[in-house]
């Protein structure tokens, strides 16, 4: 019985509640304050907030156990590179995570290096962590033998992937063709308004307005699967739905009704 919710601000919030003026949120970061508060009308545990997980829980090793989590290659069950240099990359991207960027991780390895970083009185299943990352996270997959990006792995701690968001769903084939086409003209990535302009259909990209909204239900997620075992909704539309593609995300997270009629009836409001 999950009776708290710790939810963890990422790197980016913590960075612009201090040049903000406190409001949490600028073009597209994530407000985990709106996001606890929207999880705690429709939960039965208390939802409170903290700052970055890396940063509440470090350990000595944690710049090495990221290393060794590393994806080398998409076509590799294999990870790990804990040369010298690596392990040095990792202790910068901790102490400035907007160095940290174009890594994936193994969202297993990760997911067990935070657990054994939690306090042992706050380890167990009645309080769940959700930590909202700035690194892009994976997993593998037997079935096609490659790594497949994740907005979020389940479990304890519950992670949730800022850059997955953005990056796992597919989004629609005429957009990487589009962003290929206009870094070959230009040599750089296209802006934002130049796809949305040029691509038809909706979709996320970084730094979207959109984005606290959008990750509300995967919060939710986290809580629903240790709450009641169940990882995912199957019915198209439900915030509990896990999308493989952009239009999917956009109409589980961000178009009404939130839920199907049978999770409307435990988190509706």
């Amino acid at each position: 019985m999950v009776d708290r919710v710790i939810c963890y601000r990422p790197p980016s919030t913590i960075a612009a509640t201090e040049t903000d003026s406190g409001s949490g949120t600028n073009d597209g970061v994530v407000d985990v304050d709106a996001i606890a508060d929207w999880l705690a009308a429709r939960i039965d545990a208390s939802v409170s907030v903290r700052d970055r997980f890396l940063e509440e829980h470090r350990t000595d090793d944690l710049a090495e156990r990221f290393a060794e989590a590393r994806v080398t290659s998409p076509y590799e069950r294999d990870t790990g590179n804990t040369m010298l240099g690596t392990i040095r990359y990792e202790e910068r991207a901790l102490e400035n995570p907007d160095r940290e960027g174009g890594v994936l991780y193994d969202g297993g390895q990760i997911q067990r290096t935070l657990n054994s970083a939690l306090p042992a009185d706050e380890r167990g299943l009645e309080t769940l962590h959700v930590a909202v990352l700035d690194r892009a996270i994976g997993t593998w997959g037997a079935h096609d033998g490659r790594w497949h990006k994740r907005v979020n792995v389940l479990g304890q701690p519950a992670l949730i992937s800022v850059p997955g968001l953005y990056e796992a769903p597919a989004k629609p084939e005429v957009y990487y063709k589009e962003k290929q086409r206009h870094a070959l003209l230009s040599g750089d990535a296209p802006p934002r308004e130049v796809l949305e302009n040029q691509v038809d259909g909706e979709f996320l990209v970084e730094n979207d307005p959109r984005t606290t909204d959008a990750l509300k239900g995967y919060v939710l997620q986290a809580y629903h699967y240790l709450q009641r075992g169940e990882a995912f909704c199957d019915r198209e539309g439900c915030r509990l739905y896990n999308a493989h593609y952009h239009e999917g995300l956009i109409d589980a997270q961000l178009r009404d009704p939130e839920f199907c009629s049978e999770h409307a009836r435990l988190y509706g409001t």
